[in-house]
Parts: structure tokens; C-alpha cells; sequence
């Protein structure tokens, strides 16, 4: 399992990895368990133990793990794009996992939403996201008070707040609320940062986020695709393998005793119900569709 090292130049040479708590853990935990670099937590313990040597394994809240890997306390991690933005960190965003799809947006109650901007005070605008909050204000020009909430954002209006700037992935929960987007300031998903200092001053480090990234890309790859084996006469050959959308070209072999062909092909995984019955009709036969685990281009 993972490094045990205790003594000062094992924890100097360790990929020290932060992960998330909270919902998006499940997600990621998994990912890397599918990328060979599996996670095993207790309950109680906020150092699960790496199948990686030589990583040692932190679980934060997402929140802090964009300015942490910045300050260089851990080399990698994974934190929304939303956070590394509002924190400010310079970190590098190596990877969009695509996870936990979001957009920060502002919003008000729905019978403010004509005269938000002129309501001849300070607007009042109640957010977690207090940097992105302000800039908001700024581009609009308007005198504000911002208030930090810690979570629950959506119910300070009317009554404490006049505008919200929080995260929504389908915005129906602003809905249920009586609350109108009135405009996106970012879209954000989960990524995995790095230090960016690392590639210079640790290049041995470099190299094995190089290497996480590449199997984490190689797994989000396999997910969106799946791969197609099947068989098919001589005569209609040509035209089977124009229609098939692949990720260079179809694999042909020759079938024992010349009997036609047979024919490989990796697909994108949400086209395979409308793709099988064409394939079928243009003389397909005896197709297996798998499962992928890694797709390393």
C-alpha cells in the first residue's frame, strides 16, 4: 500500500495529494482508484493511506486546497475551478475532470429583478464567494455591502440580502426560492492542480503528477467511450467501415478462410444506440460491445 516513511527526506521526497471532502470525495476517490493511485480512508482519518508509493494522502475541504497547493504545502490536488478563482490561487489547472458542473451566478427575487441595479441605496449581496462578489459590484459600478454566508445562501432574500452570487447546476433550487438569474459570472467543474513551481524546482515530482495526469486522462477517456467488435462480409466492407465514427480508423483483420472480415472500433459511448441498428442494416454481424478501463492516445 502506501509509504510509511517517517523520517525527514521521505516526507521531503513524497507527491504530497490533497483530495477533497464532502460530496465530490466519492467521485474523485474512485478515479484514482480506476487510475491505478487508490485512496483507503477510515471514518475517523483525514490521512487515507495511498496504493501509490511515496504519496501521502490529505482529505481538506475543497475550499482550501486551491490556496494550500499554491502556498506549496501540497504538490496536487483537486479543487473546483470556482474556488481556485475565488481564492486567487496560483496554481496550474492540469486537468478538467468535468465533475460537479456549476455556474456562479447572481441572482435576485424575481420582483426586483427590473430595478436591482437602481434601488437608491446599497445593493446588499449575500454570497460565499466574497472576491467574485466584489467584482461583480465593480463591473456594475454599484455603492454595495457584501455579506460572507456559510452556506444556505439562497434564503437571505428579501428579507436580508437583495442580490446572491452562488453556485447552481440546474438552477432550480433559485427557482424553488423565488429567485432570477440575472447573470453568469463563471463556469466551473472540478480540475486537478498543481503547484506551479514544481516543474522547475522538483522535476522528479514533475514527472509523477505528468504520470497521474496522463492514467486520470487515460480513465475519463475510457468512460466517455466504449469499443465495438464485430464482423463483416467482403462485399459490404467499404461501406460499413465509412460509417463509423472512430477515434483514428476502424481496425480490419482478415477473417480464417477468407470469409470477410472482422472489425474493431472504439465509439463515444452515447452514440452506440443510434450506431447499432445502422451498422446492423449496412451488414454487421455478431457485434460485441465492451467496456473500456484506460484509452492512453
Amino acid at each position: 500500500m502506501g509509504d510509511d516513511t517517517k523520517d525527514g527526506a521521505g516526507a521531503a521526497s513524497a507527491l504530497k495529494l490533497a483530495v477533497p471532502k464532502g460530496r465530490i470525495a466519492e467521485k474523485v476517490t474512485r478515479l484514482l482508484a480506476d487510475a491505478g493511485w487508490g485512496v483507503e480512508a477510515s471514518e475517523r482519518s483525514y490521512r487515507p493511506r495511498c496504493a501509490a508509493p511515496g504519496v501521502q494522502v490529505k482529505l481538506l475541504k475543497p475550499q482550501n486546497i486551491p490556496q494550500l497547493v499554491a502556498l506549496g504545502r501540497h504538490d496536487l490536488g483537486f479543487a473546483g475551478h470556482d474556488w481556485v478563482v475565488e481564492e486567487g490561487a496560483a496554481v496550474l489547472e492540469l486537468l478538467d475532470l468535468g465533475f460537479d458542473p456549476v455556474r456562479i451566478v447572481a441572482a435576485v427575487p424575481k420582483d426586483l429583478a427590473p430595478r436591482w441595479r437602481a434601488l437608491g441605496r446599497p445593493v446588499v449581496v449575500a454570497t460565499e464567494y466574497e472576491r467574485l462578489a466584489r467584482a461583480f459590484v465593480a463591473r456594475h459600478g454599484l455603492e454595495a455591502i457584501v455579506i460572507r454566508t456559510y452556506g444556505a445562501t439562497e434564503v437571505f432574500p428579501p428579507e436580508d440580502a437583495d442580490v446572491i452570487v452562488d453556485n447552481t447546476a440546474s438552477g432550480e433550487t433559485l427557482r424553488q426560492n423565488g429567485l432570477e438569474i440575472v447573470e453568469t459570472l463563471l463556469e466551473s467543474s472540478t480540475r486537478l492542480i498543481a503547484s506551479p513551481r514544481l516543474c522547475a524546482e522538483a522535476p522528479e515530482k514533475w514527472r509523477r503528477i505528468e504520470e497521474m495526469r496522463t492514467l486520470l486522462d487515460g480513465v475519463l477517456l475510457a468512460r466517455r467511450k466504449v469499443l465495438l467488435e464485430m464482423n463483416c462480409p467482403k462485399d459490404r466492407i467499404e461501406a460499413l467501415v465509412a460509417a463509423l465514427p472512430c477515434m483514428r480508423a476502424p481496425t480490419v483483420a482478415a477473417l480464417h478462410g477468407d470469409e470477410g472480415y472482422a472489425v474493431k472500433v472504439a465509439v463515444d459511448r452515447d452514440v452506440v444506440p443510434s450506431l447499432l441498428p445502422r451498422i446492423k442494416a449496412l451488414g454487421a454481424v455478431d457485434i460485441i460491445e465492451y467496456t473500456l478501463e484506460k484509452i492512453v492516445p
